[in-house]
C-alpha cells in the first residue's frame, strides 16, 4: 500500500541521501538560480519531481528530508537531482542502479542514485591495525581474482568469490588484501574493429581459451583508474547486484574475523577537489571498516589526509608522502601508518636478480631500508608490469592485443627470459625460471620494508607478455587457478618464506638497522660478509653477498632471543664460497632453505658454497638440539 510522501527541512550533511530511521534525507550542493529538487523514481517506474523551496536551502546546500511511499518506505526508489532543465547526477549516490551488468555501455550520468534503509550488523568487528612489518600485501583485481571457470567459487569475479577465497589466502599467509578500484566506474570506453588476420605473438598463446580472434570486441577500462561514483560500491563485483554494499562489508567483516586488513585504492584525476577527497576517504573508513587506503593521483591534499586524526590508524600509502610538513622535528608516530609506495625497489631489485653490474649497493640498501616515520612497500612486480612468470620469460612486451600496435606500456621492464621468449617445454629453461622466481621472492619477503604481492605470482600465473592488461577482460587478466596445481614447488616455496618472515622478526624489524652493535652483545644487528667474513666486496662487477642477521637484536613472543640468520645471494652465472661468521660457542649453523635444486658437497666447516643464481638461507641452532 502506497503512503503519502512527507516533506520536511533536511539536513545539510551527510552529501547525498542517507536513511533517519525509516526517512531518507537528500542533500545536494547548488550554486544555481533556477528550479531545482528531487526526481524521485518508485519501484513501480512512476516518476516525481519535487521542487526544493527557499526554506531547504543552507548556503549552497539544499536538503530536504522525505518519509512514506511505499510498505518498506523509499527503499528500493532511486533519484537525481535536478536544476532547470538539466539532471544532475548525485556524486555522494552510496548505491548506483543501471550499471550492475559488467561489460554494459552507459553512461555514468545517465545511471541513478538508490536508495537503502536497511542497517548492516557489523557485530563485534574490529579492525586488526596490523604493523607495516607484520603484513604481507596481497595486490588483486576483484574482478580477475576469481572470473576464471578453474575458481570454482559461486559468485565468480565479486566480492563474495573472494570472500569464499579467504581460506586459501590465509593458507598462504596473506595478511591485508589491497583491491584495485572497487567503486562505481565505468569500464566500456569505446568499441574497436580487430584485424582478422594478424596473429600475434599473444593472439596465438590466448586464443583458443580467451576468444581473442572477435572481429569485434569493446575496449575495456578494465583496471577502473577514472573518475567514478567513489561512494557506491560497483554493483557489477557482487553476486547480488541489489546489494553490493552489503556484499561488501561482509567480505570486510569476515576478513577481519580472520585478522586480516581490506585496503582499496582510489584514483582521484587533478579535476577533483581537496575536500571531496578528503569526505571520500572519511566515509569508507567510518562506513565501510576500510583499514587503509592507496591513493593515486595528483595534486592530492596529501598533508591534510595525513594529518586526519580519523587516519591515524588507517594505513595510507602514497607515491611520496611529505612527511616533513607532517611531521614535527623529533616527532615519531605511535602507529606508522603513513608508507612510501612506488617502484625504486622493484627497478633496483629487478636489475640484481638478471645479473646486471654494480647493483649490490642498491640491493643492499633496500634490503634495510625501513624509515621510522614511514613504511615502504616493496614488490618486484605489480599490476601495472609483467607477471612474476613473465618478467623471467619475456625480455619485450606484447601487447599486441591491447589494439594500440604493441606501443603501449613500459618499454623497459628490466627483465630476462632465461634464454627463450616466451612459454616454452626445455626442463633446463623452465627449472631456470622457477628457480628466478624463488630468488624474487626472497629479495620481496625477506627485505626489512612490506612485501606485496601480485595476485596468482605464488602459482605462476601469465599474461602471455603483456605488461599493460588494462583492456584485457578475458584469460589473459583473469587468473587461471589450474597453474596452482602445476606449481605446487612455487606455491609451497612461497608460503614457507612467507611463515619464515612471520615466525623470525628479526627478519621484520619495526625500524631500520644501525649496523652496529648497539647492544654490546658482540654482533651488530646488520652484517655484510663474502669470501671473507666481516669483509664484504661490493665492487661493481660483484654480484654476490651475504647478509647476517643477529637475533639478539628481536625477541620472540615467549620473551627469548630469535635466532641468528645468515642468506646468501648469489646473482653471479657461476659458483660461489661464502664463509660463516662464528656463532656464539652454544650455537652452530644449518642449511634452512635455498632457491637451487642442487646441494653442495664436501663444504668445509664455516663454510658453504652457493650455486650460480640462487640463494642459500642459514640459520643457527643450539649444538645439542642439532646433535638429536
Amino acid at each position: 500500500m502506497r503512503k503519502k510522501l512527507i516533506y520536511k527541512i533536511g539536513n545539510p550533511y551527510p552529501l547525498g541521501a542517507t536513511a533517519v530511521g525509516t526517512s531518507v534525507n537528500f542533500a545536494v550542493a547548488l550554486n544555481s538560480d533556477e528550479e531545482c529538487g528531487i526526481i524521485l523514481y518508485a519501484k513501480s517506474g512512476k516518476e516525481m519531481k519535487i521542487p526544493f523551496s527557499a526554506e531547504n536551502r543552507i548556503g549552497n546546500i539544499y536538503c530536504m528530508m522525505i518519509s512514506g511511499g511505499d510498505e518498506d518506505g523509499l527503499k528500493g526508489y532511486s533519484y537525481h537531482f535536478y536544476a532547470g532543465d538539466g539532471i544532475i547526477p548525485d556524486p555522494y549516490a552510496r548505491k548506483i542502479i543501471g550499471h550492475e551488468k559488467w561489460g554494459k555501455q552507459i553512461e555514468l550520468e545517465k545511471l541513478r542514485g538508490g536508495i537503502e534503509l536497511d542497517v548492516f550488523d557489523w557485530g563485534e568487528d574490529v579492525n586488526p591495525r596490523l604493523s607495516y612489518e607484520d603484513s604481507i600485501l596481497y595486490c588483486m583485481h576483484v574482478r580477475g581474482f576469481t572470473r576464471h571457470h578453474s575458481s570454482t567459487v559461486n559468485g565468480k569475479g565479486t566480492f563474495h568469490g573472494i570472500q569464499e577465497k579467504i581460506p586459501y589466502l590465509k593458507e598462504l599467509g596473506v595478511t591485508s588484501l589491497e583491491c584495485m578500484p572497487a567503486y562505481e566506474f565505468e569500464e566500456v570506453d569505446v568499441e574497436t574493429e580487430e584485424k582478422k588476420n594478424t596473429m600475434s605473438y599473444a593472439m596465438e598463446h590466448y586464443a583458443e581459451k580467451a576468444d581473442v580472434q572477435e572481429t569485434s570486441r569493446k575496449r575495456m577500462n578494465y583496471w577502473g583508474y577514472k573518475k567514478g561514483y567513489y561512494f557506491a560500491p560497483k554493483a557489477a563485483y557482487a553476486m547480488d547486484k541489489n546489494s553490493p554494499d552489503r556484499e561488501l562489508k561482509t567480505l570486510i567483516r569476515e576478513l577481519h574475523r580472520q585478522h586480516m586488513e581490506f585496503i582499496m585504492q582510489f584514483y582521484f584525476p587533478k579535476t577533483i577537489k581537496p575536500g571531496f577527497i578528503l569526505e571520500v576517504l572519511r566515509f569508507w573508513v567510518l562506513e565501510y571498516h576500510i583499514d587503509g587506503i592507496h591513493l593515486l593521483g595528483e595534486k592530492l591534499p596529501l598533508t591534510l589526509i595525513a594529518t586526519d586524526p580519523l587516519f591515524s590508524n588507517t594505513k595510507l600509502m602514497y607515491y611520496d608522502f611529505p612527511c616533513d610538513e607532517i611531521y614535527e622535528d623529533g616527532e615519531v608516530p605511535k602507529y606508522r601508518n603513513l608508507s612510501s609506495y612506488q617502484d625504486n625497489f622493484m627497478i633496483d631489485i629487478r636489475k640484481y636478480l638478471k645479473s646486471d653490474e654494480d647493483m649490490l649497493q642498491s640491493f643492499l640498501f633496500h634490503m634495510r631500508h625501513n624509515p621510522q616515520k614511514e613504511g615502504v612497500i616493496h614488490y618486484i612486480t605489480n599490476y601495472n608490469g609483467y607477471t612474476l612468470m613473465d618478467l623471467v620469460s619475456y625480455d619485450r612486451k606484447h601487447n599486441e592485443l591491447n589494439g594500440e600496435d604493441n606501443k603501449d606500456g613500459n618499454n623497459y621492464n628490466y627483465s630476462w627470459n632465461c634464454g627463450y621468449e616466451g612459454s616454452s617445454r626445455k626442463k633446463a629453461i623452465q627449472k631456470l625460471r622457477v628457480q628466478q622466481i624463488k630468488n624474487a621472492i626472497v629479495f620481496v619477503l625477506l627485505s626489512q620494508g612490506t612485501p606485496m604481492l601480485l595476485s596468482g605470482d605464488e602459482f605462476g600465473n601469465s599474461q602471455g607478455g603483456n605488461n599493460n592488461a588494462y583492456c584485457q577482460d578475458n584469460a589473459i587478466s583473469w587468473l587461471d587457478w589450474q597453474l596452482l596445481e602445476k606449481h605446487q614447488e612455487l606455491y609451497q616455496f612461497i608460503k614457507t618464506v612467507i611463515q619464515l618472515r612471520k615466525e623470525h622478526p628479526v627478519l621484520r624489524r619495526g625500524k631500520e638497522a644501525k649496523m652496529m652493535d648497539t647492544l654490546s652483545c658482540g654482533y651488530p644487528d646488520v652484517s655484510y660478509h663474502s669470501e671473507e667474513v666481516w669483509r664484504p666486496i661490493i665492487d661493481n662487477y660483484n654480484r654476490h653477498i651475504a647478509i647476517m642477521y643477529c637475533g639478539k637484536y628481536a625477541l620472540l613472543p615467549d620473551g627469548t632471543e630469535d635466532e641468528f640468520f645468515y642468506i646468501a645471494y648469489n646473482m653471479h652465472w657461476i659458483t660461489h664460497d661464502f664463509s660463516l661468521p662464528n656463532l656464539p660457542k652454544d650455537k652452530t649453523w644449518v642449511r634452512l632453505l635455498g632457491t637451487s635444486e642442487t646441494v653442495p658437497e664436501n663444504e668445509q666447516e664455516n663454510q658453504i658454497t652457493v650455486a650460480p643464481r640462487s640463494i642459500t638461507i642459514m640459520i643457527s641452532k643450539i649444538k645439542d638440539e642439532q646433535e638429536k
